[in-house]
């Protein structure tokens, strides 16, 4: 018999979330506050009224789910909402034992006029801080009864935009109006890089990792090279979108091109169908290639299990999900929420899907925990990182010890 988990312990346990985005994970409230405020016209000014029409639990299909994002990124182009909304976000992560967290955000999006982009990420980055010292000067963690809360700023360039996106796009796509499209993108990216790098280096901004979102198909990664390479010589670790709505190549031109620490979702890693480069005259081989050099390199993957199943038809269920044969194949998994809000989940959600359609065993399920430590782009240094990976270790063996029987700890 497999180890049984409370939803208690697995709320109290502490976790990660390495693939957050801010966007995508206000509170509903607040977004109905701010729209009211910024005067941004909402299909609904009620929290039932929104999630029925909006932020549902179910899409018809990916625009379906990417549809909310254009109310929340409406009400986020000031210092003052962004600093709240990111406080928040923290918030609501520490109060399910999440302690360790990476924003993702594209701070292109949200600069407007002489809101610059190295303003977006301050005020993001003002935020957390906020709640970062509040939970660390709390009683608990003085005492040594809790641990710290951490975070790190994910920097996101677009695979794709137009000038629909934000005023920054607008103008760059002006600028550069007669140049190919993909310099266009190109360019955009590597000044996303070199801005945070700056912020990295004059600012002290907790910029831990650079991103790629966007569509896959058509718009691929080695398009922004320049900027990945350009964070590869600064230090800044890199992941980048890839397998989520494309095949393995995918994922192997984000290693190979892109030099990417780890993939966000890497959903379809097994997918030999998905394969259409005619030079590979193996499939399967290939395959089996890429994810065994993914496991002996440790390059994280990130798993967002309910995203995946809202935005991909051939995924129906947890169970129908690749992190089964990611977690056999011994890859270095973390589970994440994508987007909080979008859809209307939570780390210890997450978490707790996972551990029952997998009927994982109390030393699978540290392991899992434990992964998304590791595989963090932790600000600190080494010792630093290694000392707080080992306080979540102990901290989970606490909990082990204080919330489950004896008789439900028997194998």
């Amino acid at each position: 018999m497999k180890y049984q988990f409370t939803s208690e312990f697995i709320k109290r346990i502490p976790k990660t979330d390495l693939h957050l985005h801010l966007d995508g994970s206000l509170r509903l409230g607040t977004l109905i506050e701010l729209a009211k405020k910024e005067k941004v016209e909402l299909p609904s000014y009620t929290e039932d009224g929104l999630r029925k029409l909006v932020f549902k639990d179910s899409y018809e299909d990916l625009p379906d789910y990417l549809h909310g994002f254009m109310y929340t990124g409406a009400v986020m182009r000031n210092s003052e909402n962004l600093e709240r909304i990111a406080f928040e976000l923290a918030e609501d992560n520490i109060k399910e034992g999440v302690r360790y967290i990476e924003v993702r955000f594209a701070p292109q999006l949200h600069a407007v006029g002489d809101f610059k982009v190295i303003d977006v990420m301050k005020a993001v980055s003002r935020g957390l801080e906020k709640a970062e010292r509040a939970h660390n000067g709390s009683d608990p963690v003085k005492k040594g009864k809790d641990i710290p809360f951490h975070f790190g700023l994910i920097t996101c360039a677009m695979r794709r935009f137009s000038k629909g996106f934000a005023p920054y796009y607008a103008d760059i796509l002006n600028t550069l109006s007669h140049a190919p499209i993909d310099e266009v993108y190109s360019a955009a990216s590597l000044e996303m890089a070199r801005t945070a790098v700056a912020a990295v280096e004059n600012d002290n901004l907790p910029i831990v990792g650079f991103d790629l979102a966007g569509e896959e198909a058509g718009y691929p990664a080695e398009n922004h090279k320049d900027a990945y390479q350009y964070c590869h010589s600064h230090f800044i670790r890199k992941t980048v979108h890839a397998g989520e709505a494309y095949g393995p190549e995918s994922i192997f031109q984000a290693i190979t091109q892109c030099h990417a620490n780890r993939i966000g979702h890497g959903t379809f890693l097994f997918a030999t169908d998905k394969i259409q480069d005619p030079s590979i005259e193996y499939p399967h081989k290939y395959v089996a290639d890429l994810a065994n050099y993914i496991a002996t390199q440790r390059i994280g993957i990130e798993v967002c299990v309910t995203s995946n199943i809202q935005t991909i038809p051939s995924i129906k269920s947890v169970e129908e999900h690749p992190v089964k044969k990611m977690l056999e194949y011994g890859l270095s998994v973390s589970i994440c929420t994508d987007n909080r809000l979008i859809s209307g989940t939570s780390v210890s959600r997450e978490l707790e899907l996972v551990a029952k359609a997998n009927n994982l065993a109390m030393h699978d399920l540290q392991n899992l925990v434990v992964a998304g430590f590791k595989g963090s782009f932790f600000p600190g240094n080494y010792t630093e990182k290694r000392a707080f990976v080992r306080a979540a270790i102990d901290r989970f063996h606490a909990l082990e010890k204080e919330l489950l029987s004896d008789n439900s700890k028997k194998a």
